[in-house]
């Protein structure tokens, strides 16, 4: 089976690749995509800006860094529904366009089960705890589009004309889009040689579609990642904890796109694309984690995320409808009108490997009245791999390496305690997963803040959370020098969410 993205998905460029990239589209974009990584977890730990690794006794130890699960001297149950919007503003040739997305769920459910050892017993083991936890790690739920009233400066029949190079006509109807465009007249074989012989299976293409378009596109997702973790950590002198997780992840993905072209004076009124694509995966990874006191008022964590490892599935299909101004083409002797086709379904099957992580970081008490706490992660996403038996992967490799970097994130959150009530505020800032792009910055910074309230044998906490971020998206590449002048659409990303996390100790 060939590649269903190589075939059919080389027209359109993912969210977030650069607008300079030059390499076919593949799979590399779901490297990025299911790798990124964003601090989750309960509402305290969400109202202090995902700051966790170095923190124990919260349920979100289980899913973070397990040695967090030896802090618990009680067994708790906790749920956590958030509300949240997804706002966008595209820019494309000056026009903005604004979309709104409102997202509920569950994304955090947790259970934990503490055998901590009495004051008396001796030893150096105190004891531990299991939990298990059903986390929402990435969600996909969004829409945005764009239009424009201003003519752009290239057609998406140029790049069909690009893409059928060398292509025999014999040929280019398997050639996923390209093909599409060949069936519905948008690009046309050239018969006949300079010298005006025929030439038998041509491989060239042109149109007689010569002018410039207004475009417009609407991209709709939805979806998510969620892990299943299962953890234990274990307390040792009350100053050295170990932990250790497994975590069973699942995701959803699918994604709608229209993209349109209409002309003005030309045997072409409109052209209209659309694809649709639905993926799911299962993957499993390993959390190992220790977090170490020196003394009491301060807490030292280390925590290593390995891959995930991942089997997706996915399939695919696109139609294209063309409405021609009843256009005599003489080279075929027909009258161009409503014309349209579509690919077969197609079904696909690859494995990808996400990149591990490494994180550390430290908590410094004040007394009973709260405490500062820090993170930072490493992670490296050019050692994402994508394998597979349905086609060769060394391209998409060859780009995940050449596009993807190095990235450290920073989170800093404190919380201040007045008797039974919190109050917390936190800084989370993620840094650009792509390299050697000083032009434009894809980092993510997040705001977050809550209050909370602990009695003997209940909690509940609220954090509400801003988090900010731009993205580029092309429809397609057309290359001049080295530089894409197809449409590029400039994304402004706010998501608000608020968390409620209710808690019960017994």
């Amino acid at each position: 089976m060939n590649s269903i993205k190589k075939i059919f998905l080389g027209t359109l460029l993912g969210i977030g690749v650069m607008s300079s990239a030059s390499a076919q589209i593949g799979y590399f974009e779901d490297a990025l995509r299911f790798s990124q990584f964003r601090s989750t977890g309960s509402a305290r730990i969400m109202g202090l800006g995902g700051t966790q690794m170095s923190l124990g006794g919260d349920v979100s130890n289980i899913h973070t860094n397990p040695a967090g699960l030896g802090f618990f001297r009680r067994s708790e149950l906790s749920l956590s529904p958030t509300f949240g919007t997804w706002n966008n503003e595209s820019n494309f040739l000056g026009q903005i366009q604004e979309d709104r997305t409102g997202n509920f769920s569950v994304p955090n459910l947790s259970f934990v089960i503490s055998k901590p050892k009495g004051p008396l017993t001796t030893g150096a083991f105190r004891g531990g705890s299991f939990g298990i936890s059903f986390n929402r790690t990435n969600l996909f739920n969004t829409q945005f589009g764009y239009y424009s009233d201003l003519q752009s400066e290239t057609s998406i029949i140029d790049y069909f004309m690009r893409q059928g190079s060398g292509i025999p006509e014999s040929q280019i109807e398997n050639f996923g889009l390209t093909g599409l465009a060949y069936q519905t007249y948008l690009i046309n074989p050239i018969i006949f040689d300079n010298n005006g012989n025929p030439i038998n299976n041509p491989t060239e293409y042109d149109s007689f579609v010569l002018g410039f378009p207004f475009q417009d596109e609407t991209v709709t997702t939805d979806g998510r990642i969620s892990q299943t973790s299962l953890s234990y950590g274990a307390n040792f002198h009350n100053k050295f904890f170990i932990g250790a997780g497994l975590g069973l992840t699942s995701l959803t993905y699918n994604s709608r796109k229209i993209f349109g072209e209409e002309f003005i004076d030309e045997p072409l009124s409109t052209t209209r694309l659309e694809e649709n694509l639905s993926m799911d995966g299962f993957g499993a990874n390993v959390n190992l984690g220790v977090i170490y006191k020196p003394i009491e008022e301060v807490n030292l964590g280390l925590n290593f995320q390995s891959p995930t490892w991942y089997r997706i599935n996915e399939q695919y299909e696109a139609r294209m409808v063309n409405q021609f101004n009843n256009y005599y083409f003489e080279q075929e002797d027909i009258v161009l009108g409503r014309e349209e086709a579509q690919t077969p379904i197609v079904l696909g099957t690859y494995n990808l490997n996400t990149p591990m992580r490494l994180s550390g970081g430290a908590t410094f008490f004040i007394g009973k009245n709260g405490f500062i706490s820090a993170d930072i992660d490493y992670l490296d996403y050019s050692a994402s791999r994508i394998n597979s038996r349905d086609f060769n992967p060394a391209e998409d490799n060859q780009e995940i390496r050449a596009l993807y970097g190095q990235t450290f994130n920073y989170r800093v959150g404190g919380e201040f305690r007045l008797d039974i009530f919190r109050l917390r505020a936190g800084y989370a800032y993620y840094g650009d997963p792509f390299s050697g792009s000083p032009n434009f910055d894809r980092s993510t910074q997040q705001i977050s803040g809550g209050l909370g309230v602990r009695l003997e044998k209940f909690y509940v906490d609220f954090a509400l959370t801003g988090m900010a971020f731009d993205q580029l998206y092309s429809s397609y590449n057309y290359l001049e020098n080295g530089v894409n002048i197809g449409p590029v659409t400039e994304i402004r990303n706010n998501i608000t969410s608020g968390m409620l996390t209710l808690g019960f100790n017994f």
